[in-house]
């Protein structure tokens, strides 16, 4: 994909949804919530940024430093919508993945998600893209993950060491014509770009962070994604030594897109690396 025309495009100006300003306590609800509550509280506002087609750099990006990478993976599984399958298949070529990607003594696979654009423009229960930018974890949302996950005992012992958040994107169906990912450098993220939002369940409330615009972020994507391609993001690292902790990211809508364009559909797993 290096030699390809596609890695010979430079740049392109896309709007991207920033969490305005003056925004307090944002929040979403993930289910329906009760009667006279709104879904969801905080205003975005697009901003035109110049967002870098990273594939001429592949080879400089890596999860400690950028914060995300493109790698090349050739999975078994043949029908991504079905649920059996992602499980028996799918996650187990993840963890295998993961394993050889951060060279972690345990990987814990515990979410899935897969998106369709038209399917979730039409209502049905398949999620749209995540269209602003947005990260998955908190400092204290990751680490309370960790329990809910783990059995107290390991929890605590695995919360004293390093660990780390990582989302695995990949395309269900190529290339990607609409709605690709725009993945921010580590290294032109300010902390006080972040604002903590949350993410209520009804058994529980999660934390993600939304963001303010800031002109120094630095801005990727990879264009005309292959389903033989995942990009891994991460989302949490409790590591504190100049290494990069997250890397926000967003769906945008493509300028460069045809006008009939199909829907991207993907499929994104959550897991936790621990070291």
């Amino acid at each position: 994909m290096l030699d390809s025309p596609i890695a010979a495009v430079g740049t392109i100006e896309a709007s991207l949804n920033y969490l305005a300003p003056g925004t307090a306590n944002p929040f979403v609800y993930a289910y329906t919530p009760p009667p006279g509550v709104p879904k969801s509280a905080g205003h975005y506002e697009p901003h035109r940024v110049t967002i870098r087609n990273g594939r001429p750099l592949i080879r400089r990006f890596s999860l400690d430093h950028e914060g995300f990478e493109l790698r090349r993976h050739v999975s078994e599984v043949a029908n991504f919508y079905d649920e059996g399958e992602v499980l028996q298949l799918y996650y187990p070529e993840m963890d295998e993945l993961l394993h050889a990607a951060t060279g972690a003594e345990k990987v814990v696979i515990f979410d899935h998600t897969v998106r369709n654009t038209a399917k979730g423009k039409n209502g049905e229960r398949i999620r749209e893209a995540g269209a602003s930018v947005h990260n998955d974890y908190t400092v204290a949302s990751a680490a309370k993950r960790v329990r809910d996950l783990l059995d107290p005992a390991e929890a605590e012992a695995r919360l004293q060491r390093r660990f780390v958040e990582v989302n695995v994107w990949r395309p269900i169906a190529e290339p990607v014509q609409s709605w690709p990912l725009a993945l921010c450098d580590a290294r032109s993220l300010d902390w006080s770009d972040l604002v903590v939002s949350e993410r209520r369940y009804p058994d529980r409330v999660g934390e993600t962070y939304r963001v303010h615009f800031n002109p120094k972020h630095r801005w990727f994507y990879f264009p005309q994604m292959r389903r033989d391609e995942v990009l891994l993001i991460k989302c949490f690292d409790s590591e504190t030594d100049g290494r990069a902790r997250l890397s926000v990211h967003s769906a945008f809508e493509d300028p460069t897109s045809p006008h009939d364009a199909a829907p991207r559909q993907s499929i994104e797993i959550r897991a936790f690396a621990f070291f």
